[in-house]
């Protein structure tokens, strides 16, 4: 028997190729396992990057936002205030519009008042100087036709009688006393006094203050009066020519004028 045959030899067996595989297959499986868990790795720190990386995009932009709509509703708030002020402005120019309206209405109401007053107090003047004119005329044209058949006054009776002539013309006023302006009763007591005869201030005592005569039977200076004795309303001085002079009305004035022009109701005789 040989010796070498029962020598073992000292080198490793050599492994089948399928043991190989096998092998070659488990560390493939790892190396796969290893490399998708790595990629899996990297994906997610690169997710987290990314994440990170956006937020502080994410957050300026809503921060623009913010400042942009607080922006806006500072605009709105001052377009809102803006318009309220003008609103108030147009109302109060309104009402300020309205006031001068109803004051020009006023003040041309008061102007056509005051001139309709004028033209109203032009007219009855003219009126009045009219008949003035006309009564004077009348008066003076009838004294001049019975100037002969008339007594003519003598004495105290001719003073008193230019007296009431020469204030044809004056005003009439109720309570008037002359210089310019008489009433009916203050003419015959001023015409009086001229000659020293003191009568009562009013028509109804004037009227009994002297002999009661008949209006047939006059003589110039006599005191005229319409209305009853005592209660008379008016009275006058009879200057000659069946003429009178008196302070009528605040119409005509101190006027000379027939005795048919106002008949009187009686007549007394005081000088």
């Amino acid at each position: 028997m040989s010796q070498t045959a029962h020598i073992r030899s000292h080198r490793k067996p050599r492994r089948s190729a399928s043991k190989m595989a096998v092998r070659a297959g488990v560390a493939g499986g790892v190396l796969s396992t290893l490399a998708v868990a790595g990629a899996s790795g990297t994906a997610t720190a690169a997710e987290s990057v990314t994440q990170t990386l956006e937020l502080p995009t994410l957050t300026a932009d809503l921060s623009t936002e913010v400042a942009l709509s607080a922006e806006a509703t500072a605009s709105a708030a001052a377009s809102y205030e803006l318009q309220a002020e003008r609103d108030a402005a147009a109302e109060r120019a309104a009402e300020l519009a309205d006031r001068n309206l109803e004051k020009a209405k006023a003040e041309a109401a008061a102007k056509k008042k005051a001139e309709e007053a004028a033209a109203r107090e032009a007219a009855e003047r003219a009126s009045r100087d009219s008949s003035r004119d006309t009564l004077t005329t009348t008066a003076a044209s009838t004294s001049s036709s019975s100037s002969n058949s008339s007594t003519a006054a003598t004495g105290s009776a001719a003073s008193v009688v230019a007296f009431v002539k020469a204030q044809i013309g004056d005003a009439y006023v109720s309570g008037g006393t002359g210089p310019n302006a008489w009433d009916c009763s203050g003419l015959v007591q001023a015409a009086y006094k001229q000659v020293g005869v003191s009568l009562p201030r009013v028509s109804q005592s004037q009227s009994v203050a002297g002999t009661q005569v008949s209006l047939s039977n006059l003589q110039p200076g006599d005191i005229l009066y319409w209305g009853g004795a005592g209660s008379a309303y008016h009275v006058g001085i009879y200057v000659g020519g069946g003429q009178f002079v008196g302070a009528q009305n605040s119409g005509t004035g101190v006027i000379q004028a027939s005795l048919d022009y106002d008949p009187p109701s009686g007549a007394v005789r005081v000088l």
